[in-house]
């Protein structure tokens, strides 16, 4: 745009309350009940706090800002530094959970969007365009083109933007739709659906999308009652017979009741390998334990008579070995033939099951008892009803053969409906098959309570009773898209003490194999059943959906999207190869799909998930790793080329990355070819980064990140265009600059300020110190190098990283640092530790009086931290390197918590902070190294920190320890 434009610093492009924030996210990932994310599933869904924080700080605009000749409160830096505390304020009530609807807490951050709004448009009165762009009265819109689980376009919403979601996936685009764009056309309307029996409504106002919530729950018990009356002869209830009870104590008091069945556990057959009872089908059991609740065990034993055995349940403490299942110890599909004890390898396995020889076998019944689960053996009545259920429509569709996230294939499961037993195919075909009937429901009742049907649907725009019909029939789709998740062959049973239950679909971002599964009754009261599914879903719309200002969802490429003109822009785009986004959401589409499309017909008009236009690295989909690179870095560079062309003038646009540099190269340094392709990306669009944020916005327990260095952050980059007359600078202008601005941002990560900020920690850094590195290469048009060719992203990731290893310690402290980067806690040769020593202007010697060394027949060694002595005395060392300080604190704190490391680091108050400093060094060394447990070591030291210090400021000084260290190494 030829006309500049002003625009005011925002609060994200200066400060954060990273503390809070992280708190609140951290916080937020382990609530379910009400939480959007539970409406269906999306993956890798950012948390409702972290973007309500980002977007709040997006258009906030800083109080440092200049305007005029003086700040904009009062003319000094202290004024506006009061200003910001208050703001932060707002900010850390608007990212708790439990504020998610709190008006007030609401209302007060709206205010201040809007009053930072006004500022920018009267700074702006005089422009050309300052109709289109600068209206006070009007508030531009948020847009996210990769708008996936809707986090981000949710909560511009409840900040009162008029919200647009747009992505290429239609699963991605009917979740938006659900959640922005169809709760406000419905807001504040009654329900229209009949009361259920018995009950009473005495709720008089319907807020918000109440109303729609109730009518979801209402049509949900039709629907499931409608089912049952079709279906429910292949659930019926298990009896309890004379005969179960004669070895089962527990069941005396219950013979010839019936009891509602929870799940079926079944495991996978396959002929055994043994000739001489090639007859027989043997199960592929991966455990044969089923509750391991303390005092109330129970487990499968199967019980081997000649060539046949059956299935039995044993309560009580299982004999060692009893409930190892038939696999093999060890990696891959290994099993052991149940009857002959045979070897049954992975490659049988493949062959049985793609010759359609792999079946089925009911090992156990899991039943609803008084306040308990019930374990009861297998019948062959049982088993037989599950097997007379013959679906009459099926997704017969083949999905991707894609090793690393979709495995079943390799096992003769390669279509959506080998995912599933044909009772489960049933009962879904029924239920999808019933959203027609819903529909129909739902006009006659709306119709006969006086309701006027203009016929215009839903997907025209419409709102009034054709509309509503179609808006009641999507969320029960949805539900159903929820209950298929809880409702295939993948699911696993949980025998977890508190958590006895069928374990759904997608315990992580694949598909994965699985031996033996649980089958939910989906007409029982318990977990993967419709009625919570559909509760589950009633909620969200209830407690977590705004239903007040407008928002719109469409299927649009991101690379080719023009939906960002005039609006700012925040988006969560895909990470390289991270999550096959269109191959797993398939399982869900050929359901929503048979639904769905008479709603939305363009929308579902593909048999599956567009896949050609997608953003992910796929080298399966693209034929090789380097191509899949080069599709990915055009793709997403025409992407971000549309946000730095069409985005709002006066706000930044921000964009959330999870990365984990992962290539290591003792030679260049560490890289990450997703995080160096995506910043290539940004940069070739003419995007320059402003500003980075290290996010925690995964949650440490997940599946994935448990006894893994799984990634704990996202990094959020504030962009803005880069000038068109951006300078073109050398290497050496470019070092220079880097020289003079990491030191400080790496003070800021790690040292925090005051109250208001936490320190960056450890496992973060690595990755956080890339953003103002990288905010200093992207400002430039290019960074040249001394052939004259420009600097490429993954040299600049280079330096930066280098930077981290930088010796600016004692001289002991950088030998001591190069000589762990050699040889680790190894020994080595000494006349290799001499020839160092000598170029660090120190000694061996010298090195083993200091106490950090020790040598022995011609060999050294560095010390590691548990062989350091407890009775050290700093104020009697004549040689204290702060490599020995740190160590002698991480002992402290081991053996006699804060107060005891916070009396030692009293006496050593002098280089604290050079202490804290290496502990961050030596984090990310041992990091880099794969050696978790050492890194784990000064992690904890860094953690705490805040309280050691607090400990050692209660420590009286003395005239010792303020001049301990003059003199010393």
């Amino acid at each position: 745009m030829s006309h500049p434009v002003k625009s005011p610093k925002k609060l994200i492009e200066v400060a954060l309350p990273l503390d809070a924030i992280n708190a609140a996210a951290a916080r937020e990932k382990s609530i379910r009940h009400g939480h959007p994310s539970t409406l269906h599933l999306w993956w890798a869904r950012r948390p409702l706090a972290a973007a309500r924080a980002v977007i709040f700080a997006q258009l906030v605009n800083d109080p440092g800002f200049q305007q005029g000749k003086g700040f904009r409160y009062g003319k000094n830096k202290k004024e506006a530094e009061v200003e910001r505390k208050r703001l932060f304020g707002i900010l850390e009530e608007l990212v708790k959970w439990e504020n998610t609807t709190n008006e007030k807490v609401l209302e007060a951050a709206r205010a201040e969007i809007r009053r930072s709004w006004r500022e920018v448009c009267e700074l702006n009165k005089d422009h050309p365009q300052a109709a289109e762009l600068f209206n006070p009265d009007r508030l531009p819109g948020l847009h996210d083109p990769f708008a996936g689980g809707g986090t981000i376009p949710l909560e511009a919403q409840r900040l009162g933007l008029v919200a647009f979601a747009s992505d290429l996936n239609p699963v991605a685009v009917l979740i938006n739709k659900a959640m922005i764009e169809i709760p406000p056309k419905f807001a504040g309307r009654p329900p229209v659906g009949p009361v259920p029996d018995g009950e009473q409504m005495a709720v008089k106002d319907w807020p918000g999308a109440t109303g729609l919530a109730e009518d979801v729950r209402r049509y949900g018990a039709w629907m499931r009652a409608e089912a049952e009356k079709r279906i429910g002869h292949l659930y019926p209830k298990v009896e309890i017979t004379a005969e179960m009870a004669r070895e089962r104590p527990d069941l005396k008091g219950i013979v010839g009741k019936k009891l509602t069945v929870i799940a079926w556990i079944w495991a996978r057959t396959v002929r055994s390998p043994n000739p001489a009872f090639s007859h027989v089908d043997v199960p592929l059991a991966t455990t044969f334990s089923l509750a391991n609740k303390e005092g109330k065990e129970a487990y499968v034993e199967p019980l081997v008579e000649g060539d046949r055995y059956r299935f039995t349940v044993r309560l009580g403490k299982a004999p060692n070995g009893a409930v190892d299942g038939t696999k093999s110890k060890g990696r891959g599909a290994n099993f052991r033939c149940v009857v002959s004890n045979a070897a049954i390898d992975g490659d049988f396995i493949k062959a049985e099951a793609q010759a359609s020889r792999m079946g089925t076998r009911l090992m156990a019944v899991v039943a609803e008892g008084q306040r308990t689960r019930l374990y009861l053996p297998p019948t062959d009545e049982i088993e037989h009803i599950a097997r007379t259920a013959h679906p009459e429509w099926k997704p017969e569709i083949e999905f991707a053969h894609n090793s690393r996230h979709l495995t079943p294939w390799a096992y003769g499961l390669s279509r959506f409906d080998s995912l599933f037993t044909p009772r489960q195919l049933v009962a879904l075909t029924t239920f999808s098959d019933l959203i027609d009937s819903v529909r129909e429901r739902v006009n006659q009742d709306m119709l006969a309570a006086s309701f006027v049907d203009d016929g215009k649907t839903l997907d025209a725009g419409g709102t009034s009773t054709t509309a509503y019909a179609e808006a009641v029939s999507t969320y029960l789709t949805l539900a159903i898209g929820k209950f298929a998740e809880s409702l295939s062959s993948l699911c696993t049973w949980s025998n977890a003490p508190k958590n006895e239950l069928v374990v759904s679909t997608f315990r992580r971002q694949a598909l994965p194999m699985t031996w033996d599964f649980g089958e939910a009754n989906p007409f029982a009261e318990s977990s993967g059943s419709l009625s919570k599914v559909v509760e589950a879903v009633a909620r969200v719309l209830s407690m977590a959906i705004p239903a007040g200002t407008p928002g719109v969802s469409v299927q649009m490429a991101a690379q080719k999207q023009t939906l960002s003109s005039s609006k700012f822009v925040s988006t969560d785009p895909p990470y390289y190869d991270n999550v096959p986004y269109a191959d797993l959401s398939d399982y869900f589409y050929v359901w929503l799909r048979r639904s769905m499309r008479s709603v939305f017909p363009m929308l579902f008009s593909t048999v599956t998930t567009p896949k050609a236009e997608e953003l992910v690295a796929d080298p399966f989909r693209h034929g090789s790793r380097e191509a899949a690179e080069l599709f990915f870095l055009d793709g997403m560079t025409a992407a971000m080329r549309c946000l730095a062309t069409q985005g709002h003038p006066a706000i930044p646009t921000t964009i959330y990355y999870a990365f984990k540099q992962s290539e290591s190269d003792n030679q260049s340094g560490t890289s990450s070819t997703g995080w160096e392709t995506f910043l290539d990306a940004i940069i070739r669009a003419g995007l320059a980064i402003y500003g980075t944020w290290p996010m925690r916005t995964e949650r440490e327990a997940r599946s994935r990140g448990i006894d893994s260095n799984a990634l704990a952050s996202s990094i959020i980059l504030v962009c803005r265009p880069r000038p068109a007359d951006a300078l073109t600078v050398s290497r050496r202008e470019f070092l220079r600059e880097l020289n003079a601005v990491l030191p400080d941002a790496l003070d800021e990560m790690t040292k925090g300020s005051g109250d208001d900020r936490s320190p960056v920690a450890p496992v973060d850094l690595s990755q956080a110190i890339i953003g103002p590195g990288m905010a200093v290469f992207s400002k430039y048009a290019a960074v040249l190098e001394a052939d004259g060719r420009p600097m490429s992203v993954r040299t600049a990731l280079q330096l930066i990283n280098r930077f981290l290893a930088e010796d600016d310690f004692d001289h002991d402290t950088q030998f001591c640092l190069h000589w762990l980067e050699q040889h680790g806690w190894s020994s080595g040769a000494y006349g290799e530790a001499d020839v160092l020593a000598r170029a660090k202007a120190t000694s061996v010697g010298g090195l083993a009086d200091a106490g950090v060394l020790q040598t022995s027949s011609g060999k050294v060694r560095l010390l590691r931290p548990s062989e350091y002595p407890a009775a050290w005395d700093p104020r009697s060392d004549t040689r204290v390197p702060v490599w020995e300080a740190l160590h002698q604190l991480i002992r402290a704190l081991r053996s006699e918590g804060e107060s005891g490391a916070g009396r030692l680091l009293a006496a050593v108050k002098p280089k604290s902070e050079a202490i804290r400093q290496l502990a961050y060094r030596l984090y990310t060394l041992c990091e880099r190294r794969g050696e978790a447990e050492r890194a784990r070591a000064y992690n904890e030291l860094i953690t705490s920190w805040s309280a050691i210090e607090a400990a050692a400021s209660e420590v009286p000084e003395t005239k010792d320890q303020l001049d301990l260290f003059e003199g010393k190494t």
